[in-house]
């Protein structure tokens, strides 16, 4: 599909300026993560974990509604960042994996929202 300027890429509706020029900013900012620098930002997201070009994390709760209600408040977060995980719901596992398509890998962007899911976990 392509993405016209000012039109969300789902329904074509107007955007305001503000959300175009975040838009800009998340696509200009998103610098891909070299190797040699990862274990300095892994750092900085200790929960996480580095495998198959992405940062995963599984999380685990008492039911399954709460698993439930943790992927909503995600989505909340991603929808907000204009950067969505992969999410795999295992009943009460939530196991979430975060990378930048666009650039082929782990970009800043993928710890800022891991650093954003992180303060929804206890």
């Amino acid at each position: 599909m392509e993405w016209k300027s000012g039109r969300t890429p789902q329904t074509g509706a107007a955007l305001g300026r503000a959300a175009e020029l975040q838009l800009i900013t998340l696509a200009t900012m998103s610098q891909l993560i070299q190797t040699e620098d990862l274990t300095r930002w892994i750092k900085k997201a200790p929960e996480w974990e580095y495998e198959d070009n992405c940062l995963a994390r599984t999380v685990e709760f008492d039911e399954f509604t709460a698993a439930i209600d943790f992927v909503n408040d995600v989505a909340e977060i991603a929808e907000e960042a204009h950067h969505h995980p992969d999410i795999d719901i295992r009943w009460c596992k939530v196991t979430l994996r975060l990378t930048t398509h666009d650039q082929g890998g782990v970009t800043d962007l993928d710890f800022e929202m891991a650093s954003r899911i992180d303060t929804l976990v206890d």
